[in-house]
């Protein structure tokens, strides 16, 4: 059985008002919401609270979940507009930090990713590449930072990104060429990419 048919029947069994089963579910995404959610709000507390306020919207809004898309599909739709809306209350603008959680154990360690190279220059190297794409991506117009922190942070398809973001396909490949394009262009200088290389 697939995750998304799990989701489903926890989903239905929510519906019928089995709270456990959304218990369930907050239990299996809450820490990758949190870590979406801390693209846009650095502050704990405020993540915490935005996080939580998130999962009671996805609750009450579950009898009209329908499953077209998948269940944390949805609920990251949910948890970006709450984000936004936060900020937008409290009048300020989605932080995002580019800094790729290397202790994140959902995936390899860091020591099978990389060799162990690490000069002093090289770390300079990296923090200046990680300074300059957080520069970079606090730069992009919303839709743009959005649509690349759920491509290349999160690892959502292009269809779930669609679905997250309400939008066509065609606009999301768009826009994540569009912001992948503005950060080349700003590590360009530092990593003396030539005109038609790519990052």
């Amino acid at each position: 059985m697939s995750e998304r048919e799990i989701d489903q029947q926890l989903v239905e069994r929510a519906q019928r008002g089995d709270k456990r089963a959304f218990e369930l579910l907050v239990a299996k995404y809450q820490r990758k919401l949190g870590r979406l959610l801390s693209r846009f709000i650095r502050d704990p507390a405020e993540l915490e609270d935005v996080a939580q306020e998130a999962f009671i919207k996805a609750y009450r809004a579950l009898p009209s979940f329908r499953g077209e898309s998948a269940f944390y599909t949805w609920l990251y739709r949910i948890g970006i507009n709450t984000a936004k809306n936060y900020l937008v209350a409290s009048g300020r603008r989605a932080p995002v930090s580019a800094d790729i959680g290397l202790d994140d154990e959902d995936g390899p360690e860091l020591d099978e990713r990389v060799p162990d190279n690490h000069t002093p220059e090289t770390e300079l190297m990296n923090r200046q590449i990680v300074e300059t794409v957080n520069a970079a991506m606090e730069q992009l117009p919303d839709e743009l930072r959005v649509a690349i922190t759920l491509r290349e942070l999160e690892g959502l398809s292009y269809e779930d990104i669609a679905a997250a973001m309400d939008c066509p396909i065609g606009t999301v490949r768009s826009r994540i060429f569009r912001a992948r394009e503005a950060i080349a262009a700003q590590l360009k200088p530092l990593l003396d990419i030539g005109n038609k290389k790519r990052w």
